[in-house]
């Protein structure tokens, strides 16, 4: 399996504003969508799942959905995300087709070789950096402990960076051995940014980080 190095996840004040975002996201060269919608009824996430799968389908890019890994399956996307560690990962994987792939957010190491344990199929390590609204007990990692990280886990399952990543952040990060970058809010206030992203991380179809599960 082939997971591109840049996932855009989606943003909007609305669900149609989400649906958008990710339209323009595929139009400006986006290889991966992650469909971030939230406070939503499972109607309301089918709907404009939906919607997001003929988006990504025209323009062939990947689209991941967040946490409905039953609609995931419907709508035959291309895996689902959890924003938790605990999910139960046998349950998920009984409901997916055997080519749909599970990325998890960790924050910590222990989270980390949770989710390797559970063979989740790539981990978004995060935040880089404060966020605006988050969790007390959530700590920013930074540079130091992603390289921290990364070194303990010497693991070969694809670890994404996200958190307020800028393009200026791009080589320092890779720099540390993450895979590639999740990025929302910079690619949300400027899509043409998606280009430069893919250069930074030479994202192309030859570039991207094999993984095989």
């Amino acid at each position: 399996m082939v997971i591109p190095k840049l996932h855009y996840i989606s943003q909007g004040k609305s669900a149609k504003e989400h649906i958008e975002n990710i339209q323009k996201a595929c139009s400006s060269g986006s290889e991966l969508v992650q469909l971030n919608l939230k406070n939503v009824s499972k109607e309301e996430y089918l709907k404009f799942a939906k919607q997001a799968k003929e988006i990504t389908e025209h323009f062939q890019t990947r689209l991941i959905v967040n946490e409905f890994f039953k609609i995931a399956k419907v709508i035959k996307a291309d895996g689902v995300y959890f924003n938790k560690t605990d999910f139960c990962p046998s349950s998920v994987r009984a409901n997916l087709f055997t080519w749909q792939i599970i990325g998890a957010a960790a924050n910590t190491l222990q989270e980390c070789k949770t989710l390797l344990t559970n063979r989740v199929d790539y981990i978004s390590l995060q935040p880089f950096i404060n966020l605006e609204n988050q969790p007390k007990e959530i700590i920013p990692l930074g540079l130091n402990e992603f390289i921290a990280i990364i070194d303990a886990l010497k693991t070969e399952t694809p670890i994404i960076g996200f958190g307020g990543i800028t393009t200026k952040d791009v080589n320092a990060i890779l720099n540390t051995g993450i895979s590639g970058i999740g990025v929302s809010t910079e690619i949300t206030n400027d899509f043409n940014l998606i280009r430069t992203f893919n250069k930074l991380l030479k994202a192309s179809s030859t570039e991207e980080q094999r993984h095989s599960f």
